[in-house]
């Protein structure tokens, strides 16, 4: 067996593409029919022939690096100048590094000779799997992204989500994480809010609050009415414009029920709530009107 059949059945087991293997086969008995002086020089040509295609590769790896320096100063510029989340910066910055840095190493891996194609098909397969495999993580991380782009409430803000409320304390990329009233940390995953409801309480300045009075059947609804009034007028909370909006909304069971709507800043909307319920409370009875609650008038007969 010759050196040819040895190598010709070696390069099945090293390479798999058939088309490299006649190559290299055409190529081994080329050579065995050349002269030393011919293979010197064919070596000597191939050498230098690698070594321009190692210098042009390792300029555009050079170079195409300071373009992406360059790419992210100005993404770090424009970034900074439209008061994007820090999170979020980072995020893009390092994405979008990434990403050219991968572009750049398949031109120049292709620069040098070597097939791409399989480089490609790698990180394709490798992204495929990755995604199957966070899909959840993926699609929390997609809405943080979301949440920080457009803002629909930021670090401060009380709101409602996901059938919970809460001061939002931090906006992470996979979780937003919210305080309770009672103290009570919550973290919901940000995929949920990107494309639920949010119900932001502090992204107006302004909030209308509404209250429900009732009195008896029987009282003076005008001096209700006027009582009502009196009491907006002497807390300096609720302001004059819009005004104050005062009506008899139904006729109810046990009382004749007035709705009450007035304007707020938004910080002091539960303070001004509470503080007139009790000032209701106390001067209904102090001004001759009663307050009803629920009662049944049960009549009795008597069978002759």
């Amino acid at each position: 067996m010759n050196f040819l059949t040895l190598v010709a059945q070696a390069a099945p087991k090293t390479v798999a593409d058939s088309t490299f293997r006649d190559a290299l086969e055409q190529k081994i008995q080329a050579i065995s029919h050349m002269s030393v002086q011919d293979i010197i020089n064919m070596v000597v040509k191939d050498t230098i022939s690698i070594a321009l295609k190692i210098l042009v590769a390792l300029a555009v790896f050079y170079i195409g690096r300071w373009l992406i320096r360059r790419v992210r100063k100005i993404m770090t510029r424009i970034l900074v100048k439209r008061d994007v989340d820090v999170s979020l910066r980072g995020f893009l910055l390092s994405l979008v590094s990434i990403t050219l840095m991968i572009f750049l190493i398949v031109i120049v891996v292709g620069i040098i000779g070597i097939n791409t194609t399989s480089f490609i098909a790698l990180f394709a397969s490798a992204g495929l799997a990755i995604g199957m495999a966070l899909s959840g993580t993926l699609q929390n991380f997609a809405g943080g992204v979301m949440i920080l782009v457009f803002r629909p409430f930021r670090v401060g803000d009380f709101i409602e989500a996901q059938g919970q409320s809460g001061t939002v304390k931090e906006i992470q990329l996979t979780n937003t994480i919210i305080n309770t009233p009672d103290n009570k940390t919550i973290m919901i995953p940000n995929g949920g809010i990107s494309t639920g409801i949010v119900n932001n309480y502090s992204r107006e300045a302004k909030r209308r609050v509404d209250w429900t009075f009732g009195i008896g059947y029987g009282d003076d609804y005008d001096k209700a009415k006027a009582v009502l009034l009196r009491l907006i007028k002497a807390d300096s909370r609720i302001h004059a414009d819009p005004e104050p909006f005062i009506a008899l909304t139904s006729l109810g069971d046990s009382s004749v029920n007035i709705v009450v709507r007035v304007w707020v800043d938004s910080p002091d909307y539960w303070s001004v709530y509470f503080d007139m319920n009790e000032k209701v409370y106390k001067t209904f009875p102090a001004e001759g009107l009663n307050i009803p609650f629920p009662q049944m008038d049960v009549h009795l007969y008597q069978d002759k």
